[in-house]
């Protein structure tokens, strides 16, 4: 396992951001650890729930995790608003940064990590493969 800290910038996409960093590294699997920072729009999906809701606020990152193959990511995260609040869900597109977001990712270079249908859930989940060292 490689540690790889990140922080992004205001105004990136968090989802896009965390996909483009594991593929610009060439990492085949990867782990968010953790996530702290703030948003200024958080987009989560909530469970059992096919659309994502919208926050605009601003808004602090509790946790952050998940796991992030070279096609796509499963991310959930948690925020809390100025008084205190808490939402969680499945991290969508559009959490937009705020100020900053300190991310501590595990990369996993004997794993290859993809994104497939399961038959049995009829979502894309993740498929984990053994990749050796030099390939």
């Amino acid at each position: 396992m490689q540690a790889h800290p990140l922080r992004l910038q205001p105004g990136q996409d968090l989802r896009d951001a965390l996909e483009d960093t594991v593929r610009q590294l060439g990492a085949t699997a990867a782990f968010v650890v953790q996530g702290i920072g703030s948003l200024s729009v958080a987009r989560l999906r909530f469970a059992g729930i096919d659309q994502p809701s919208e926050l605009r606020a601003d808004l602090e990152i509790l946790t952050l995790a998940g796991s992030v193959a070279p096609d796509g990511a499963h991310l959930h995260m948690s925020v809390s608003d100025a008084d205190g609040h808490v939402l969680g869900g499945h991290v969508a597109r559009g959490c937009i940064v705020r100020t900053t977001v300190e991310i501590l990712l595990a990369l996993l270079p004997d794993h290859a990590f993809s994104r497939e249908a399961d038959p049995r859930t009829g979502f894309m989940e993740l498929f984990i493969r053994d990749w050796p060292r030099g390939e």
